[in-house]
């Protein structure tokens, strides 16, 4: 079963076309034999009524003397055979060939008929006159046949060209509408690029221009899908922010509330204990709800065209000197190399939410003692950060889920989960990418996030270097 569209709409081109074919070849053969017999029968005709012509009475008696002319309007260079004879009315032969077969008895004159005379096929007419003389008359019967060589040549002259032609049509047929079927499927492929090319975020609906009429229903009926899809979407984000705000207050609260009780005369260390493991959970517990209106900020954020300048050294910088004392606390060098000119669009308090999480997560994961490092610098068109530590990395079996939600590599280690994947997905609603691979050495972990930069610093850059070009040139 064929289940290509284009081959399957060829199929439906050509089998008509084919049948065409057949169908007018057969009709054009048809036509062409009618032509050559009625152009043989026409010039048999002709040669029996120019015999007849020179049979006349001669003292009474009948004598038929042939012209050569009689003969000659059968000439062709397919070396065609003529045969006559000259019957009196009594049967008696006038001249020609005895054996040539007259027509069937009762056949209407002139009779055309096909017979055979020394095992050729031939063509022959027979023709009769009444001949007067004195006041006696007599029948004259002229039979004339001629083999079918040219007549089969003539036939082959008219329909063969008109075979050719049909079958050549049926050729560029099939080379030519593969092509079209190609160059106007181009929109379906298209279409098919655009919704397969699409990030999940990504819910707007395509635009129907330049698309032809009958692929505009179905536009229409994705973008339908798409504006539920993005009413689900954006309800559930809402959702999550909804239940995110709504746990601060109660979490804050608790917090408070046990800070205050370890505060008081507790006697009873197994009360100081359970305290402690509360205040424990109610700080993780805070920690994911942020992480989870972070993560539904991110997601809600559409993919960054234009956006806010935002200097990504600045931002890394004020995220480091947050994050010195628990670098200090673990006993951990927390360096960093930032270039200037380092300026993306995008939304400074999500981009310092992935630069924290990168370095928070190389400061729990590295060991006392270890390295933990950030560069930001200028790559081409795009702003380049990279978070690079000497801790243990990670396996390459898992780098492939570390950006998922709530997976962790190691559980021996503080943290809710969310932290790579708020990178990747800020990273992504900023129109950048994120990746991972081992350090130097294949010791530690090298983080790099890839955002494109600034469009006015680029466009500026890439005047300069047109301007660098020409003065060149």
């Amino acid at each position: 079963m064929v289940h290509s569209l284009r081959a399957r709409l060829l199929l439906w081109l050509l089998l008509p076309l084919a049948a065409f074919a057949v169908v007018s070849g057969r009709m054009s053969y048809d036509a062409a034999r009618q032509t050559a017999d009625l152009l043989q029968d026409n010039a048999l005709l002709a040669s029996a009524r120019t015999i007849i012509e020179d049979v006349d009475w001669d003292n009474g008696a009948l004598t038929a003397n042939i012209p050569p002319a009689a003969l000659e309007i059968f000439e062709s260079p397919y070396q065609d055979q003529v045969f006559y004879k000259v019957l009196a009315g009594d049967g008696r032969l006038l001249g020609g060939a005895p054996d040539l077969v007259p027509p069937p008895a009762g056949a209407p004159l002139p009779a055309f008929y096909d017979t055979t005379y020394d095992g050729a096929p031939i063509r022959a007419v027979a023709y009769e006159r009444m001949l007067y003389d004195s006041g006696h008359a007599e029948r004259v019967t002229v039979i004339v046949g001629k083999t079918v060589a040219s007549r089969q040549a003539m036939i082959d002259g008219l329909w063969r060209p008109q075979l050719m032609r049909q079958w050549l049509m049926l050729a560029l047929a099939v080379l030519l509408v593969p092509l079209g079927l190609t160059l106007e499927l181009r929109p379906l492929m298209k279409l098919k690029d655009d919704v397969a090319d699409r990030e999940p975020t990504q819910l707007e609906p395509i635009r129907p221009d330049h698309l032809p009429s009958e692929l505009r229903p179905i536009v229409d009926a994705i973008n339908q899908c798409i504006a539920r899809l993005k009413v689900h979407a954006s309800t559930q984000r809402q959702f999550i922010a909804d239940a995110a705000h709504q746990l601060r207050t109660p979490l804050t609260l608790l917090a408070t509330q046990i800070q205050f009780a370890s505060q008081c005369d507790a006697r009873d260390p197994a009360l100081f204990d359970a305290l402690r493991g509360v205040r424990r959970t109610s700080h993780k517990m805070a920690e994911l709800t942020n992480q989870l209106l972070l993560l539904a900020q991110a997601e809600s954020m559409a993919p960054a065209r234009k956006g806010i300048r935002v200097d990504l050294g600045a931002v890394v910088s004020s995220v480091l000197e947050e994050l010195i004392q628990a670098a200090q606390q673990r006993e951990i060098d927390l360096g960093a190399e930032l270039a200037n000119g380092v300026e993306v669009a995008g939304n400074a308090g999500l981009l310092a939410s992935l630069a924290s999480n990168l370095v928070d997560n190389a400061i729990r994961y590295t060991q006392p003692g270890g390295n933990v490092t950030a560069l930001c610098r200028r790559v081409g068109d795009e702003v380049v950060l990279q978070v690079v530590d000497n801790g243990p990395g990670i396996p390459a079996e898992a780098r492939k889920h570390v950006f998922e939600r709530f997976y962790r590599v190691a559980t021996d280690t503080e943290g809710t989960g969310l932290g790579l994947a708020i990178v990747h997905q800020v990273a992504r609603s900023h129109g950048g990418s994120v990746s991972m691979a081992p350090g130097d050495g294949r010791v530690g972990l090298v983080v790099t996030v890839r955002l494109p930069v600034w469009r006015e610093v680029a466009m500026a850059r890439s005047a300069g270097l047109k301007e660098l070009h020409a003065s060149l040139a």
